[in-house]
Protein backbone atom coordinates (compact mmCIF):
# COMPACT_ATOMS: atom_id res chain seq x y z
CA UNK A 1 0.00 0.00 0.00
CA UNK A 2 1.47 3.37 -1.34
CA UNK A 3 0.07 5.35 1.88
CA UNK A 4 2.06 2.95 4.24
CA UNK A 5 5.40 3.11 2.29
CA UNK A 6 4.88 7.05 3.03
CA UNK A 7 4.21 6.75 6.35
CA UNK A 8 6.92 4.35 7.18
CA UNK A 9 9.41 7.07 5.23
CA UNK A 10 7.62 9.49 7.61
CA UNK A 11 7.98 7.69 10.79
CA UNK A 12 10.19 4.13 10.11
CA UNK A 13 8.16 2.69 13.33
CA UNK A 14 4.57 3.62 12.53
CA UNK A 15 1.92 0.78 12.26
CA UNK A 16 -0.98 1.12 9.73
CA UNK A 17 -3.72 -1.82 9.51
CA UNK A 18 -7.19 -1.95 7.81
CA UNK A 19 -10.48 -2.09 10.46
CA UNK A 20 -13.91 -1.83 10.83
CA UNK A 21 -16.24 -2.37 8.17
CA UNK A 22 -14.32 -3.32 5.24
CA UNK A 23 -12.76 -5.92 6.72
CA UNK A 24 -15.72 -7.10 8.69
CA UNK A 25 -17.22 -6.89 4.51
CA UNK A 26 -13.96 -8.85 3.49
CA UNK A 27 -14.31 -12.02 5.63
CA UNK A 28 -17.91 -12.38 4.42
CA UNK A 29 -17.03 -12.38 0.96
CA UNK A 30 -18.93 -8.99 0.06
CA UNK A 31 -17.82 -6.45 -2.71
CA UNK A 32 -14.71 -4.70 -2.34
CA UNK A 33 -15.49 -1.43 -1.07
CA UNK A 34 -14.16 1.81 -1.70
CA UNK A 35 -14.42 3.53 1.37
CA UNK A 36 -11.17 2.01 3.47
CA UNK A 37 -10.74 2.96 7.20
CA UNK A 38 -7.22 2.26 8.58
CA UNK A 39 -5.93 2.82 12.02
CA UNK A 40 -2.25 4.01 12.56
CA UNK A 41 -0.05 4.83 15.49
CA UNK A 42 1.54 7.71 13.70
CA UNK A 43 -0.23 10.98 15.01
CA UNK A 44 -2.50 13.01 12.69
CA UNK A 45 0.41 15.76 11.08
CA UNK A 46 2.21 12.80 10.23
CA UNK A 47 -1.06 10.79 8.90
CA UNK A 48 -1.50 13.50 6.87
CA UNK A 49 2.04 14.50 5.27
CA UNK A 50 1.65 11.10 4.03
CA UNK A 51 -1.38 11.37 2.86
CA UNK A 52 -0.40 14.16 0.64
CA UNK A 53 2.73 12.93 -0.27
CA UNK A 54 0.46 9.91 -2.17
CA UNK A 55 -1.57 12.64 -3.84
CA UNK A 56 -4.52 12.18 -1.97
CA UNK A 57 -6.89 15.70 -1.18
CA UNK A 58 -6.96 15.66 1.96
CA UNK A 59 -9.42 16.82 4.60
CA UNK A 60 -9.53 16.88 7.63
CA UNK A 61 -12.25 15.42 9.54
CA UNK A 62 -11.18 16.69 12.85
CA UNK A 63 -7.56 16.26 14.18
CA UNK A 64 -8.66 16.51 17.78
CA UNK A 65 -10.47 13.43 16.96
CA UNK A 66 -7.54 12.02 15.44
CA UNK A 67 -8.93 11.66 12.24
CA UNK A 68 -7.69 12.44 8.57
CA UNK A 69 -9.11 11.52 5.37
CA UNK A 70 -8.13 11.55 1.44
CA UNK A 71 -9.84 11.23 -1.33
CA UNK A 72 -8.02 9.39 -4.75
CA UNK A 73 -9.21 9.69 -8.31
CA UNK A 74 -7.77 6.86 -10.52
CA UNK A 75 -9.93 6.15 -13.63
CA UNK A 76 -13.39 6.99 -13.33
CA UNK A 77 -12.87 5.17 -9.88
CA UNK A 78 -13.30 7.44 -6.70
CA UNK A 79 -11.98 6.01 -3.26
CA UNK A 80 -12.80 7.78 0.44
CA UNK A 81 -10.04 6.99 2.82
CA UNK A 82 -9.93 7.68 6.35
CA UNK A 83 -6.50 7.42 8.61
CA UNK A 84 -7.13 7.52 12.49
CA UNK A 85 -4.77 7.19 15.27
CA UNK A 86 -5.23 4.34 17.77
CA UNK A 87 -7.77 5.52 20.31
CA UNK A 88 -8.04 4.76 23.57
CA UNK A 89 -11.24 7.06 24.22
CA UNK A 90 -12.33 8.42 27.65
CA UNK A 91 -16.27 8.90 28.05
CA UNK A 92 -17.76 11.26 30.12
CA UNK A 93 -20.60 10.40 31.57
CA UNK A 94 -23.77 12.16 30.28
CA UNK A 95 -22.04 13.34 27.65
CA UNK A 96 -23.35 13.96 23.93
CA UNK A 97 -20.41 13.00 22.69
CA UNK A 98 -17.38 10.63 23.45
CA UNK A 99 -14.26 12.65 24.45
CA UNK A 100 -11.25 11.12 22.83
CA UNK A 101 -7.65 10.34 23.93
CA UNK A 102 -4.90 8.49 22.08
CA UNK A 103 -4.38 5.20 22.37
CA UNK A 104 -0.32 3.02 22.27
CA UNK A 105 -1.49 0.03 20.29
CA UNK A 106 -3.58 -1.69 17.96
CA UNK A 107 -4.75 -3.74 20.81
CA UNK A 108 -6.31 -0.70 22.87
CA UNK A 109 -8.07 0.71 19.87
CA UNK A 110 -9.82 -2.46 19.27
CA UNK A 111 -10.35 -2.76 22.50
CA UNK A 112 -12.68 0.33 22.34
CA UNK A 113 -14.79 -0.89 19.19
CA UNK A 114 -18.08 -1.66 19.68
CA UNK A 115 -18.78 -5.07 18.33
CA UNK A 116 -16.46 -8.31 17.59
CA UNK A 117 -17.49 -8.04 14.32
CA UNK A 118 -15.80 -4.67 13.82
CA UNK A 119 -12.75 -5.48 15.86
CA UNK A 120 -11.18 -7.13 13.28
CA UNK A 121 -7.92 -5.84 11.64
CA UNK A 122 -5.91 -6.55 8.67
CA UNK A 123 -2.06 -5.79 7.92
CA UNK A 124 -2.70 -4.38 4.27
CA UNK A 125 0.93 -5.58 3.05
CA UNK A 126 0.89 -9.61 4.57
CA UNK A 127 -3.00 -9.78 4.12
CA UNK A 128 -2.76 -11.06 8.26
CA UNK A 129 -6.06 -10.78 9.68
CA UNK A 130 -5.66 -9.59 13.80
CA UNK A 131 -8.59 -10.63 15.17
CA UNK A 132 -8.23 -10.78 19.43
CA UNK A 133 -12.29 -10.87 20.00
CA UNK A 134 -12.72 -13.72 17.92
CA UNK A 135 -14.72 -11.66 15.71
CA UNK A 136 -14.47 -13.98 12.59
CA UNK A 137 -15.77 -16.43 15.05
CA UNK A 138 -19.35 -14.57 15.16
CA UNK A 139 -19.19 -13.81 11.80
CA UNK A 140 -19.09 -17.51 10.90
CA UNK A 141 -22.42 -18.23 14.02
CA UNK A 142 -23.92 -14.85 12.07
CA UNK A 143 -23.54 -13.29 15.80
CA UNK A 144 -23.97 -9.44 16.98
CA UNK A 145 -21.44 -9.33 20.34
CA UNK A 146 -20.29 -6.75 22.16
CA UNK A 147 -16.40 -6.45 22.62
CA UNK A 148 -15.61 -7.21 26.49
CA UNK A 149 -18.24 -5.79 28.85
CA UNK A 150 -21.52 -4.54 26.86
CA UNK A 151 -22.60 -2.24 29.67
CA UNK A 152 -19.59 -0.92 29.53
CA UNK A 153 -19.69 -0.44 25.52
CA UNK A 154 -23.07 0.76 25.70
CA UNK A 155 -22.23 3.36 28.55
CA UNK A 156 -18.98 4.93 26.33
CA UNK A 157 -21.28 5.68 23.48
CA UNK A 158 -25.11 4.76 23.84
CA UNK A 159 -25.29 5.33 20.06
CA UNK A 160 -23.28 1.64 19.75
CA UNK A 161 -27.24 0.71 20.45
CA UNK A 162 -28.43 1.34 17.55
CA UNK A 163 -25.45 0.21 15.78
CA UNK A 164 -26.30 -2.87 17.33
CA UNK A 165 -29.62 -3.18 15.52
CA UNK A 166 -28.73 -1.88 12.26
CA UNK A 167 -25.61 -4.84 12.11
CA UNK A 168 -27.98 -7.36 12.98
CA UNK A 169 -30.63 -6.30 10.52
CA UNK A 170 -28.44 -5.58 7.81
CA UNK A 171 -26.55 -8.94 7.98
CA UNK A 172 -29.32 -11.19 8.94
CA UNK A 173 -27.64 -11.76 12.39
CA UNK A 174 -28.78 -12.57 16.16
CA UNK A 175 -27.85 -10.23 18.57
CA UNK A 176 -25.81 -12.35 21.41
CA UNK A 177 -27.68 -12.62 24.79
CA UNK A 178 -25.84 -10.46 27.02
CA UNK A 179 -25.10 -8.33 24.59
CA UNK A 180 -29.08 -7.87 23.93
CA UNK A 181 -29.62 -7.92 28.10
CA UNK A 182 -27.23 -5.28 28.14
CA UNK A 183 -28.81 -3.42 25.17
CA UNK A 184 -32.55 -3.43 26.97
CA UNK A 185 -30.88 -2.32 30.47
CA UNK A 186 -29.43 0.41 28.49
CA UNK A 187 -31.80 1.64 26.28
CA UNK A 188 -32.66 4.75 28.50
CA UNK A 189 -29.11 5.92 27.56
CA UNK A 190 -30.21 6.86 24.11
CA UNK A 191 -31.83 10.06 25.73
CA UNK A 192 -28.29 11.37 26.11
CA UNK A 193 -27.69 11.12 22.30
CA UNK A 194 -28.01 14.48 20.00
CA UNK A 195 -31.09 13.46 17.94
CA UNK A 196 -29.29 13.86 14.82
CA UNK A 197 -27.21 11.08 15.75
CA UNK A 198 -30.36 9.06 16.52
CA UNK A 199 -31.82 10.26 13.21
CA UNK A 200 -28.83 9.27 11.36
CA UNK A 201 -28.39 5.76 12.58
CA UNK A 202 -32.09 5.20 11.97
CA UNK A 203 -31.82 6.24 8.68
CA UNK A 204 -29.42 3.97 7.75
CA UNK A 205 -31.25 0.61 9.26
CA UNK A 206 -34.56 2.08 7.04
CA UNK A 207 -32.00 1.99 3.70
CA UNK A 208 -30.89 -1.03 4.82
CA UNK A 209 -31.87 -4.44 3.43
CA UNK A 210 -34.14 -5.61 6.29
CA UNK A 211 -35.76 -2.47 7.39
CA UNK A 212 -38.68 -4.90 9.05
CA UNK A 213 -35.99 -6.20 10.64
CA UNK A 214 -34.54 -3.28 12.13
CA UNK A 215 -37.59 -1.96 13.35
CA UNK A 216 -39.34 -4.79 15.29
CA UNK A 217 -35.83 -4.98 17.07
CA UNK A 218 -35.96 -1.53 18.16
CA UNK A 219 -39.40 -2.08 19.44
CA UNK A 220 -38.09 -5.73 21.12
CA UNK A 221 -35.34 -4.36 22.87
CA UNK A 222 -37.01 -1.16 24.15
CA UNK A 223 -35.06 1.16 21.87
CA UNK A 224 -38.33 2.89 19.92
CA UNK A 225 -39.51 4.07 23.19
CA UNK A 226 -36.35 6.75 23.00
CA UNK A 227 -36.06 6.75 19.83
CA UNK A 228 -39.57 6.64 17.49
CA UNK A 229 -41.87 6.11 20.58
CA UNK A 230 -45.20 6.04 18.47
CA UNK A 231 -44.01 2.96 16.31
CA UNK A 232 -44.51 0.47 19.45
CA UNK A 233 -47.86 2.00 20.21
CA UNK A 234 -49.45 0.53 16.45
CA UNK A 235 -48.59 -3.47 18.47
CA UNK A 236 -51.67 -5.04 19.23
CA UNK A 237 -54.02 -2.44 17.23
CA UNK A 238 -55.68 -4.81 15.04
CA UNK A 239 -57.20 -3.49 11.54
CA UNK A 240 -60.27 -6.70 11.75
CA UNK A 241 -61.76 -7.66 15.35
CA UNK A 242 -61.00 -11.20 16.02
CA UNK A 243 -58.51 -12.08 13.70
CA UNK A 244 -55.29 -11.54 16.29
CA UNK A 245 -51.53 -10.12 15.79
CA UNK A 246 -51.10 -11.36 12.85
CA UNK A 247 -53.47 -8.69 11.71
CA UNK A 248 -52.49 -5.78 13.80
CA UNK A 249 -51.07 -2.45 12.01
CA UNK A 250 -47.67 -3.07 13.24
CA UNK A 251 -47.30 -6.34 11.19
CA UNK A 252 -48.80 -4.32 8.54
CA UNK A 253 -46.76 -1.85 8.96
CA UNK A 254 -43.25 -4.06 8.93
CA UNK A 255 -44.74 -5.87 5.22
CA UNK A 256 -45.09 -2.20 3.59
CA UNK A 257 -41.80 -1.32 4.90
CA UNK A 258 -39.84 -4.06 3.60
CA UNK A 259 -42.23 -4.34 0.30
CA UNK A 260 -41.04 -0.45 -0.25
CA UNK A 261 -37.78 0.35 -2.48
CA UNK A 262 -35.32 1.80 -0.95
CA UNK A 263 -35.34 5.58 -1.08
CA UNK A 264 -35.09 7.41 1.94
CA UNK A 265 -38.44 8.97 2.04
CA UNK A 266 -40.52 6.25 0.59
CA UNK A 267 -39.23 4.42 3.77
CA UNK A 268 -39.89 6.96 6.17
CA UNK A 269 -43.01 7.23 4.37
CA UNK A 270 -44.09 3.60 4.64
CA UNK A 271 -42.97 3.21 8.43
CA UNK A 272 -45.30 6.68 9.31
CA UNK A 273 -47.98 6.12 6.57
CA UNK A 274 -50.37 3.96 9.63
CA UNK A 275 -48.80 5.93 12.41
CA UNK A 276 -52.36 7.77 13.80
CA UNK A 277 -54.83 4.55 13.40
CA UNK A 278 -54.24 3.50 16.86
CA UNK A 279 -55.37 7.21 17.53
CA UNK A 280 -58.20 6.93 15.17
CA UNK A 281 -60.02 3.42 15.49
CA UNK A 282 -63.16 2.90 16.39
CA UNK A 283 -65.62 0.21 16.27
CA UNK A 284 -68.87 0.88 14.82
CA UNK A 285 -71.38 -2.13 14.50
CA UNK A 286 -68.82 -4.67 14.37
CA UNK A 287 -66.77 -2.82 11.97
CA UNK A 288 -63.35 -1.50 12.58
CA UNK A 289 -62.59 2.15 11.40
CA UNK A 290 -59.75 4.42 11.37
CA UNK A 291 -61.48 7.56 10.07
CA UNK A 292 -58.91 10.53 9.20
CA UNK A 293 -56.22 8.65 10.56
CA UNK A 294 -54.46 9.70 6.51
CA UNK A 295 -54.77 13.45 7.41
CA UNK A 296 -53.77 13.29 11.76
CA UNK A 297 -51.03 10.73 10.53
CA UNK A 298 -49.86 13.37 8.38
CA UNK A 299 -49.05 15.74 11.16
CA UNK A 300 -48.09 13.70 13.67
CA UNK A 301 -45.27 12.33 10.88
CA UNK A 302 -44.14 15.90 10.55
CA UNK A 303 -44.17 16.24 14.02
CA UNK A 304 -42.07 12.90 14.74
CA UNK A 305 -39.62 14.09 11.66
CA UNK A 306 -39.06 17.71 13.23
CA UNK A 307 -38.44 16.20 16.70
CA UNK A 308 -35.45 14.58 15.13
CA UNK A 309 -34.52 17.39 13.09
CA UNK A 310 -34.88 16.30 9.38
CA UNK A 311 -34.89 18.88 6.63
CA UNK A 312 -37.78 20.95 5.89
CA UNK A 313 -38.26 19.29 1.99
CA UNK A 314 -37.58 15.38 3.45
CA UNK A 315 -40.72 16.34 5.92
CA UNK A 316 -42.79 17.91 3.70
CA UNK A 317 -42.33 15.36 1.15
CA UNK A 318 -42.90 12.10 3.68
CA UNK A 319 -45.97 14.52 4.99
CA UNK A 320 -47.28 14.45 1.69
CA UNK A 321 -46.95 11.08 1.28
CA UNK A 322 -48.83 9.94 4.40
CA UNK A 323 -51.38 12.06 4.01
CA UNK A 324 -52.39 11.46 0.23
CA UNK A 325 -51.49 7.23 0.67
CA UNK A 326 -55.27 6.24 0.64
CA UNK A 327 -55.74 8.01 -2.72
CA UNK A 328 -54.06 5.81 -5.45
CA UNK A 329 -55.99 2.94 -4.16
CA UNK A 330 -59.32 4.59 -4.17
CA UNK A 331 -58.88 4.99 -8.01
CA UNK A 332 -61.43 3.00 -10.54
CA UNK A 333 -61.30 2.74 -13.91
CA UNK A 334 -64.05 4.97 -14.61
CA UNK A 335 -61.98 7.85 -14.12
CA UNK A 336 -61.89 10.52 -16.46
CA UNK A 337 -58.56 12.10 -17.94
CA UNK A 338 -59.81 15.15 -15.87
CA UNK A 339 -59.89 13.32 -13.09
CA UNK A 340 -56.38 11.92 -13.34
CA UNK A 341 -55.37 15.44 -14.39
CA UNK A 342 -56.48 16.41 -10.74
CA UNK A 343 -55.23 13.14 -8.91
CA UNK A 344 -52.07 14.40 -10.37
CA UNK A 345 -51.95 18.26 -9.73
CA UNK A 346 -53.32 17.15 -6.29
CA UNK A 347 -50.19 15.02 -5.06
CA UNK A 348 -48.03 16.67 -7.50
CA UNK A 349 -45.77 15.28 -10.09
CA UNK A 350 -42.83 15.24 -7.98
CA UNK A 351 -44.67 12.84 -5.86
CA UNK A 352 -46.36 10.32 -8.05
CA UNK A 353 -43.78 7.78 -8.38
CA UNK A 354 -43.24 7.42 -4.29
CA UNK A 355 -47.04 7.66 -3.74
CA UNK A 356 -48.12 4.66 -6.19
CA UNK A 357 -44.94 2.76 -5.00
CA UNK A 358 -46.57 3.04 -1.17
CA UNK A 359 -50.24 2.31 -2.94
CA UNK A 360 -48.54 -0.97 -4.32
CA UNK A 361 -46.89 -1.24 -1.03
CA UNK A 362 -49.23 -0.92 1.28
CA UNK A 363 -51.76 -4.12 -0.10
CA UNK A 364 -51.14 -6.88 2.48
CA UNK A 365 -54.32 -8.05 2.65
CA UNK A 366 -54.67 -12.47 2.80
CA UNK A 367 -57.26 -12.32 0.27
CA UNK A 368 -55.96 -12.72 -3.25
CA UNK A 369 -57.91 -11.84 -5.20
CA UNK A 370 -58.80 -8.39 -3.68
CA UNK A 371 -54.69 -8.03 -3.33
CA UNK A 372 -54.48 -8.80 -7.45
CA UNK A 373 -57.32 -6.54 -8.18
CA UNK A 374 -56.11 -3.35 -6.29
CA UNK A 375 -52.55 -4.39 -7.88
CA UNK A 376 -54.03 -3.88 -11.55
CA UNK A 377 -56.24 -0.89 -10.30
CA UNK A 378 -52.83 0.80 -9.51
CA UNK A 379 -50.81 -0.27 -12.40
CA UNK A 380 -53.90 0.87 -14.37
CA UNK A 381 -53.58 4.36 -13.17
CA UNK A 382 -49.81 4.65 -13.50
CA UNK A 383 -50.35 3.91 -17.25
CA UNK A 384 -52.93 6.22 -17.74
CA UNK A 385 -50.54 8.86 -15.79
CA UNK A 386 -47.72 7.98 -18.61
CA UNK A 387 -50.27 7.85 -21.21
CA UNK A 388 -51.12 11.90 -20.59
CA UNK A 389 -47.48 12.57 -19.80
CA UNK A 390 -46.72 12.05 -23.31
CA UNK A 391 -49.64 14.15 -24.80
CA UNK A 392 -49.17 17.23 -21.97
CA UNK A 393 -47.01 18.96 -19.54
CA UNK A 394 -48.43 18.63 -16.19
CA UNK A 395 -46.08 21.41 -14.58
CA UNK A 396 -48.05 23.64 -16.96
CA UNK A 397 -51.48 22.84 -15.73
CA UNK A 398 -52.78 26.18 -14.99
CA UNK A 399 -55.01 29.02 -15.97
CA UNK A 400 -53.66 30.36 -19.26
CA UNK A 401 -53.90 34.23 -17.72
CA UNK A 402 -52.13 34.59 -14.62
CA UNK A 403 -52.99 37.95 -12.59
CA UNK A 404 -50.79 40.36 -14.54
CA UNK A 405 -52.82 39.17 -17.71
CA UNK A 406 -56.18 39.85 -15.62
CA UNK A 407 -55.14 43.03 -14.62
CA UNK A 408 -54.11 44.35 -17.62
CA UNK A 409 -57.32 42.80 -19.35
CA UNK A 410 -59.45 44.51 -16.65
CA UNK A 411 -57.58 47.68 -15.97
CA UNK A 412 -57.39 46.57 -12.29
CA UNK A 413 -55.18 46.25 -9.63
CA UNK A 414 -54.44 43.39 -7.68
CA UNK A 415 -56.83 42.35 -5.48
CA UNK A 416 -59.17 38.60 -4.23
CA UNK A 417 -60.94 39.37 -7.46
CA UNK A 418 -58.30 37.67 -9.56
CA UNK A 419 -58.10 33.96 -7.81
CA UNK A 420 -61.60 32.55 -8.83
CA UNK A 421 -61.35 34.17 -12.25
CA UNK A 422 -57.69 32.21 -12.64
CA UNK A 423 -59.17 28.89 -11.02
CA UNK A 424 -62.62 28.48 -13.29
CA UNK A 425 -59.90 28.51 -16.03
CA UNK A 426 -57.15 25.76 -14.61
CA UNK A 427 -60.67 23.93 -14.07
CA UNK A 428 -61.41 24.24 -17.88
CA UNK A 429 -57.68 23.67 -18.68
CA UNK A 430 -58.24 20.19 -16.36
CA UNK A 431 -61.34 19.30 -18.07
CA UNK A 432 -59.71 19.63 -21.58
CA UNK A 433 -61.67 22.52 -22.51
CA UNK A 434 -59.20 25.08 -22.62
CA UNK A 435 -55.52 24.79 -23.75
CA UNK A 436 -53.07 25.39 -21.37
CA UNK A 437 -51.66 28.19 -23.14
CA UNK A 438 -53.91 30.05 -25.40
CA UNK A 439 -54.49 33.15 -23.90
CA UNK A 440 -56.33 34.38 -26.82
CA UNK A 441 -59.26 31.87 -26.12
CA UNK A 442 -59.79 32.73 -22.23
CA UNK A 443 -59.53 36.49 -22.89
CA UNK A 444 -63.09 36.44 -23.68
CA UNK A 445 -64.19 33.22 -21.38
CA UNK A 446 -62.74 35.74 -18.48
CA UNK A 447 -64.90 38.90 -19.65
CA UNK A 448 -67.77 36.44 -19.00
CA UNK A 449 -66.50 35.03 -15.78
CA UNK A 450 -65.69 38.61 -14.79
CA UNK A 451 -69.66 39.68 -15.25
CA UNK A 452 -70.89 36.91 -14.13
CA UNK A 453 -69.39 37.04 -10.76
CA UNK A 454 -70.34 40.36 -10.17
CA UNK A 455 -67.15 41.67 -9.78
CA UNK A 456 -67.71 44.81 -11.63
CA UNK A 457 -69.28 45.81 -8.30
CA UNK A 458 -66.31 44.21 -6.01
CA UNK A 459 -63.43 46.75 -6.48
CA UNK A 460 -63.09 50.29 -8.01
CA UNK A 461 -60.56 50.38 -11.28
CA UNK A 462 -57.09 51.02 -10.99
CA UNK A 463 -56.55 54.72 -10.33
CA UNK A 464 -60.32 55.36 -10.09
CA UNK A 465 -61.48 57.47 -6.94
CA UNK A 466 -64.39 55.56 -4.95
CA UNK A 467 -67.52 57.23 -3.89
Amino acid sequence: MRIGDALARIDPSAELFLVGGVVRDLVLGAPASHDLDLATSARPRQTERALKAVGGKVFNLGEKFGTIGAVFDSEGTRTVVEITTYRAEAYEPGSRKPAVAFGRSLADDLARRDFTINAIAQDPRSGELIDPFDGQLDLQRGVVRAVGSAPERFQEDPLRLLRGVRFASRLGFQIESVTARAIIESASALATISRERVRDELERTLLGPAPARGIALLCELGLAEFSLPDVPRLRGTEQEPGYGRHKDVFSHTLQVLDRTPPRLALRWAALLHDIAKPATKRVERGKVTFHGHDRKGERMARHILADLHQPSELIDRVGRLVGLHLRANAYEGLWTDSAVRRFVLEVGDDLIEDLLALSRADVTTGRVERRAAIARSVAELEARIRELRTQEDFARIASPLDGLDLMQLFERGPGPWIQPIKDQLKEMVIEGELAAGDKEAAAPIARALYAELGLDDRQPRSGATPL
